[in-house]
């Protein structure tokens, strides 16, 4: 599946954007889309958009010790942003498996595991799921609401972080790859160090696309530790 994106900076930059150029990308998915997103209704200002994408963004490569350590340095999920107390959706059919489990995102998080061999993970909710573990959802059904993370008011950085993890939720996988969205929208055109990538010199081409981001298995190196980062 073939996909073209705008000539905006939320894609990211290559080696022409290190020198202020924006580029015009084709982006070509890894896999086929089999999930929704995480919330109803259109996108906008005051409803619901991308934070930060999945992969080696800015604010992961600066966090990429203090907060990523244990994810090899990148963000390993798609936050969305959202007011607090937004209803939180299932993006497949699928039966939760853990509520408030040991995968971070808190204060609260859930997760669904998929007739795929997915799980999804729904992190820093607004309060503990009351969903049963064992519960069957439907793809769009309400599993939770949005909140922050711990320690946040809910005047500051609301959001839902989202998760796809794989080999028994050891992995995460890119989740734009697999979730249905017009994705080069769904930034509404902001500009943050959630929606840039972090440019390595030695390799400048290299994970600059919201498809074209590597998983991560939880406790392995890190992935972005650079010798010669953008700007040096």
């Amino acid at each position: 599946m073939e996909r073209k994106l705008s000539r905006r900076k939320i894609i990211g930059w290559g080696a022409a954007g290190a020198a202020g150029l924006l580029l015009p990308l084709t982006a070509r998915a890894q896999t086929q889309p089999i999930f929704g997103v995480p919330f109803a209704g259109p996108p906008g200002l005051a409803t619901w958009h991308v934070r930060q994408w999945y992969g080696n963004t800015r604010w992961a490569y600066r966090q990429r010790r203090a907060i990523y350590g244990q994810g090899q340095g990148l963000h390993f999920g798609v936050d969305f942003f959202a007011p607090c107390g937004t209803p939180v959706i299932a993006i497949g059919d699928g039966v939760v498996s853990a509520t408030d489990g040991p995968y971070g995102s808190p204060p609260h998080n859930l997760v669904i595991r998929h007739p795929s061999g997915y799980s999804s993970l729904y992190g820093h909710l607004r309060q503990r799921p009351t969903i049963a573990v064992g519960t069957s959802v439907k793809r769009g059904d309400v599993v939770a609401t949005s909140g922050v993370p711990s320690g946040a008011d809910c005047d500051t950085r609301p959001h839902c972080h989202l998760e796809i993890r794989t080999n028994g939720t050891i992995t995460t996988v890119n989740p734009v790859n697999l979730i249905e969205a017009d994705w080069a929208n769904l930034s509404l055109g902001l500009t943050a160090e959630g929606l840039d990538f972090e440019i390595d010199l030695d390799n400048p081409d290299r994970w600059q696309d919201i498809f074209d981001q590597p998983n991560v298995v939880f406790g392995n190196a890190l992935l972005n530790d650079y010798n010669r980062p953008w700007p040096g």
